[in-house]
């Protein structure tokens, strides 16, 4: 049941290994890119306590010594003083160019210690081996890595590609529902963006993925992976069509600042599901697709129990100029111009940034009004 998804960029090409039991098997697929037998891992507490020993063993069985660094897990984690703290770590453990790191993680470590790894020494390799669902599927895959600044998310980072990716799908089944649900907001994307044939096999299979049916897990993340190393063997450093990618996130995105990354408010994920729903309500608006897709976009999200407005969202937020202030911090901000994500229709998102401010403030608006309303 092991898949392979290759992300071919030449020199700094990689494969992403997704199946069951890769914890196991992490010591037999990392020996191979050691001059030494010896590993710095990063994680955070909760998966530490669930999953290190099951990768400290399967490192063991090949040899190889391992030393861990664990952080607090959450969103604010990805900031300056936890970034000093995993440089000066690895530092100490004298780790060499020649060396791998080991993030081992969801999102949040992923990203961190990716870009510790960039800046560490001028570059050090580094493996990911993401736990969460949001993580196989997006976040490990692709090269982007870095921390948030309080004036925006991922405003601070570098590009830097890993030299493997193991995706466990065996550990989906220790998430929270709404940590694998957060995470299924990026698998959503995947179908909304370019492939429509996807967001129906999901419309008829995400909920037994749901259920821990392997197969389906599998096939949930190889697509998706599949979908994103297409996209960024295109466009590796986002010149173009990686844009693409930030489908719902630069609403997402002002969301999470407006709600200081606190994740008991809302998770990343959550903030890409409505941030999806939301950039097709601006599609339909605009005229570029039925109104009838951001209903079913809703429906979908509904049906997965998800958050799908900003209704769903506890506590205060700003007014729609409030937000409109966020989204202008963006990294998809050109020439002062605000770049979105929109669709002619579920599977065919394109870029642009002709869209009036005063459409996306009248959206915000109404979405805005419909938490009033409750």
């Amino acid at each position: 049941m092991i898949e392979t998804v290759h992300v071919p960029l030449g020199e700094r090409a990689y494969d992403v290994v997704i199946g069951p039991g890769l914890l196991c098997a992490a010591g037999a697929r990392i020996r191979p890119l050691l001059q030494r037998p010896h590993v710095a891992v990063v994680s955070d507490e909760t998966v530490a306590g669930l999953h290190w020993e099951t990768l400290r063993k399967g490192l063991d069985n090949r040899g190889i010594s391992s030393d861990l660094l664990t952080l607090p897990p959450g969103e604010a984690t990805k900031s300056w003083p936890h970034l000093e703290r995993v440089v000066e770590w690895l530092l100490e453990q004298r780790i060499e160019r020649g060396d791998v790191v080991v993030a081992f993680g969801g999102g949040v470590i992923g990203d961190l210690v990716g870009f510790a790894a960039a800046i560490l020494r001028r570059g050090v390799r580094f493996v990911q081996v993401p736990t969460s669902l949001l993580a196989q599927v997006d976040s490990s895959v692709g090269g982007k890595t870095g921390i948030n600044s309080p004036r925006g998310k991922n405003l601070i980072g570098a590009f830097h590609q890993p030299s493997l990716v193991l995706a466990d799908t065996e550990v989906l089944g220790t998430l929270t529902p709404r940590d694998y649900r957060a995470g299924y907001g990026e698998v959503v994307k995947y179908g909304l963006l370019g492939d429509s044939q996807f967001f129906q096999w999901l419309e008829e299979h995400s909920s037994s993925a749901a259920k821990g049916d392997m197969a389906a897990r599998i096939h949930l993340v190889k697509r998706s992976v599949e979908m994103k190393a297409g996209i960024v063997s295109r466009d590796e450093t986002e010149q173009g069509e990686r844009a693409l990618l930030n489908l719902g996130h630069t609403f997402c995105h002002a969301l999470e600042a407006a709600t200081q990354y606190d994740g008991a408010r809302l998770l990343h994920g959550e903030g890409v599901a409505i941030g999806c729903a939301l950039a097709f309500e601006l599609s339909a608006r605009l005229g570029l697709c039925a109104q009838e897709e951001p209903s079913r976009v809703r429906a979908h999200l509904r049906d997965m129990k998800m958050k799908a407005d900003l209704s769903d969202i506890p506590g205060k937020l700003p007014d729609a100029e409030g937000l409109l202030s966020l989204m202008a911090q963006d990294k998809k901000v050109v020439d002062g111009t605000l770049r979105f994500i929109l669709a002619r229709g579920i599977g065919d998102a394109f870029i642009t940034g002709d869209v009036p401010p005063e459409v996306v403030r009248k959206v915000l608006d109404d979405a805005l009004a419909g938490r009033a309303n409750l």
